[in-house]
């Protein structure tokens, strides 16, 4: 029923243009979200109620929150898992195929990259965090030097108006 009403609570997101829809969607199933939050990932934990998301968070696609470990119960056969509540702070960007483990803070402005796994909290703020396990790698200064002038704007744009805009911005495209 859970796959159900994510699925046709993302249709309605996307019929709609309203992030919110899918807001609501794991308020209701116990996850703290704060304001102007953007998620792109099922991120309906088991446990819900262990994850709390700041204001203005963007959750890209793919992504895992992991509020519990089960494999205690190998070694440890009369208990079956380890829960640990995720906290992620204002103004956060997980990047696609991201994973937090149970536990892990992450505080105000931070920014993972896309295929971390997140195994411990940092308390750095404006640090941008990537790699298996996840390790600081920069601050949002230098992030801001390299990237600027890389960076355009395409909010509000329909998708034809956004497309014209990438092409004709085409010297401005990132390079490796």
């Amino acid at each position: 029923m859970y796959r159900l009403r994510f699925f046709l609570a993302r249709l309605w997101c996307k019929i709609k243009g309203d992030d919110e829809v899918m807001n609501r969607f794991y308020r209701k199933a116990g996850v703290t979200i704060g304001e102007g939050c953007h998620i792109y990932s099922d991120i309906g934990a088991a446990e819900g109620y262990l994850v709390e998301i700041g204001d203005n968070v963007t959750i890209s696609n793919d992504v895992q929150l992991v509020t519990h470990d089960n494999s205690i119960c190998k070694v440890l056969p009369q208990f079956t898992d380890i829960f640990g509540k995720i906290v992620v702070g204002n103004n956060c960007f997980l990047g696609a195929r991201t994973v937090v483990m149970r536990g892990v803070t992450l505080p105000p402005n931070t920014i993972v990259g896309a295929g971390s796994v997140v195994t411990k909290s940092f308390t750095e703020q404006n640090t941008i965090i990537a790699g298996n396990p996840a390790k600081v790698i920069g601050d949002w200064d230098s992030f801001a030097k390299k990237f600027g002038e890389y960076a355009i704007n395409i909010s509000n744009l329909t998708g034809e108006e956004r497309r014209r805009a990438i092409i004709e911005s085409a010297e401005r495209t990132y390079k490796q």
